[in-house]
């Protein structure tokens, strides 16, 4: 079938093209086997979607893969989105499973999740894809794709060793560089309705808004767009608190030292008019140490213009 590959950004010529554009290393390059597997590891994110419309333009659907992984906590919508992408494409897509909630690998590995480990990533998303990878792909013929963009390129040394050794592209990481909203607007283009996460002011598509790789801004926001989702989440790191002690999946700053903020003292403080710090990006699939050792948090991040990149503002304070 024929595959749209996208717009081009009209913010292409302001770009200067990083290392990794240049030369990405061993198995970055296009692979010409017709008998070629390409794998997109399929988040239900627009970058995701974004790079499967990508590989199925440069390469045909025949031997497209939309591999996704159920961690038991995703928005319904989430699934409503994977389906009309693979309706789209042509392509059914494979929904792998741990079987577990996050809450419940958890409490199985006594470790309450936060923006630098999580272990529900580990467990529910990178270990059940690389267990299909491992049956189902040889490295020898298999070509994997992530969805980071331009604004992440610095990630890619360490997602392609993390996932050896099967080779990765990126196909949102090459020319024509666009944005998330680039991207929304080419889904509408294409008739698809991207994921209603968006539509709700969350910067990814992920765990229903309820990430513990997110930050204070985020959690603020789920409590005041989806409330009930927000005591949820509460009720789950109350029951784990009960159990192990004084741990948070945030935490918080005071005189130069590191303490734990539960959700239930983040929601009596809401009513504060006081800035809170910079949510963090969930990368849960993009692995930046090994499949089982991911630290997927990289930092949320407004839309921005490879231009304006650099114009960004500092953060406000944390809570005192």
């Amino acid at each position: 079938m024929s595959v749209s590959a996208g717009p081009v950004s009209t913010s292409d010529a302001t770009h200067q093209p990083r290392d990794h554009d240049k030369a990405r290393g061993p198995g970055s390059a296009p692979p010409n086997d017709a008998a070629m597997k390409h794998v997109v590891q399929f988040s239900g994110g627009i970058g995701s979607w974004a790079a499967a419309m990508r590989v199925a333009a440069e390469h045909g659907t025949d031997n497209l893969i939309l591999l996704a992984a159920d961690t038991k906590a995703e928005d319904p919508d989430l699934w409503r989105f994977v389906a009309d992408a693979g309706s789209l494409l042509g392509v059914e897509p494979i929904v792998v499973a741990d079987g577990r909630t996050p809450w419940q690998v958890f409490a199985d590995q006594r470790f309450v999740g936060n923006s630098r480990i999580a272990p529900c990533s580990v467990h529910l998303k990178q270990r059940p894809c690389r267990a299909w990878l491992t049956a189902n792909a040889d490295p020898a013929n298999t070509m994997l794709y992530v969805g980071i963009d331009w604004s992440e390129q610095r990630r890619v040394p360490a997602i392609e060793k993390g996932w050896a050794p099967w080779p990765v592209r990126f196909p949102m990481c090459e020319p024509p560089y666009l944005s998330k909203q680039d991207m929304l607007d080419w889904a509408r283009a294409e008739r698809l309705r991207p994921p209603l996460l968006y539509e709700q002011g969350f910067a990814h598509n992920n765990c229903f808004g309820v990430c513990v790789r997110a930050g204070q801004r985020q959690w603020r926001h789920l409590l005041t767009v989806a409330p009930e989702r927000f005591a949820a989440a509460e009720a789950e790191e109350e029951k784990l608190r009960t159990q192990l002690g004084d741990v948070a999946i945030l935490k918080e700053q005071r005189r130069g030292v590191s303490y734990p903020l539960p959700l239930s003292e983040l929601r009596r403080r809401a009513a504060l008019p006081k800035a809170l710090p910079d949510a963090v990006h969930t990368r849960c699939l993009q692995t930046t140490r090994s499949p089982d050792d991911n630290a997927d948090g990289d930092r949320a991040r407004r839309t921005v213009t490879p231009s304006s990149r650099s114009a960004r503002r500092p953060h406000p304070a944390p809570i005192p």
